[in-house]
């Protein structure tokens, strides 16, 4: 019989080939194909797989789900679950937006969030390095053509951020925002138009945060903020 499963976690192609190798050593599997793209794997099995025992073979990095019809479905808000570190971030970024900017008008709250965005954000990149830019290519235009950007990006990110904590060339930065979350928006936009089921990069890849709604309004919140400071 044939085992449908959805794979959380897999952000380049040698990921995917070992996802294939781990899933193929399991006893009764065999013709195993697994898809990055659809952050998917579906098997010949002689007898349906639990959940708990993919993940076993798979490792921690890897969130398992099954995909066939007779199998459990997740909660409705397992997606939101996931999200949590993303609203948790946030929430304090905004936070200490307030506390920096105390008695100064919105211009140098937006400022503050900004730069604190920018820190905290490249600090999640940075600590999974070598994986952040093979999950960037998945949906950023810019990254997916040059390569090299993905490398730099977090990089890019920690001295915007600096810049405007330290409110220096604030408007340069300003520019510098609008074009590459520009870049990151379009490329999100994309993949949910397309549904896929990727890895959202938005926090690096120690963080398993799916692509969702959510990662659009991260970065239209941040643009707008940019275009409401240039135009003030």
């Amino acid at each position: 019989m044939k085992q449908a499963i959805q794979i959380l976690g897999m952000t380049c192609q040698g990921c995917r080939k070992g996802v294939e190798e781990k899933l193929a050593t399991m006893a009764g599997v065999s013709k195993v194909s697994v898809s990055l793209e659809q952050a998917s794997a579906e098997f010949e099995t002689k007898e349906i797989l639990d959940v708990a025992s993919i993940s076993a073979v798979l490792g921690e990095k890897y969130t398992v789900d099954n995909l066939n019809e007779n199998s459990s479905t997740p909660p409705a808000d397992s997606k939101w679950k996931q999200l949590r570190p993303l609203f948790l971030i946030f929430g304090y970024v905004i936070a200490g937006s307030f506390l920096l900017s105390r008695g100064q008008d919105i211009a140098v709250f937006m400022q503050y969030f900004m730069g604190l965005f920018y820190i905290v954000f490249s600090f999640f990149k940075l600590l999974d390095y070598r994986g952040f830019p093979a999950s960037f290519q998945q949906y950023d235009p810019i990254a997916k053509r040059l390569p090299v950007y993905g490398w730099v990006y977090p990089f890019i990110e920690t001295v915007l951020g600096l810049a405007f904590l330290l409110s220096w060339q604030v408007e340069l930065a300003l520019w510098i925002t609008v074009f590459i979350l520009g870049s990151t928006t379009l490329g999100v936009v994309q993949q949910l138009r397309k549904k896929s089921s990727i890895q959202c990069a938005c926090l690096g890849t120690v963080l398993n945060l799916p692509m969702t709604e959510a990662t659009l309004v991260e970065n239209t919140i941040m643009l707008g903020m940019a275009f409401a400071m240039l135009l003030g």
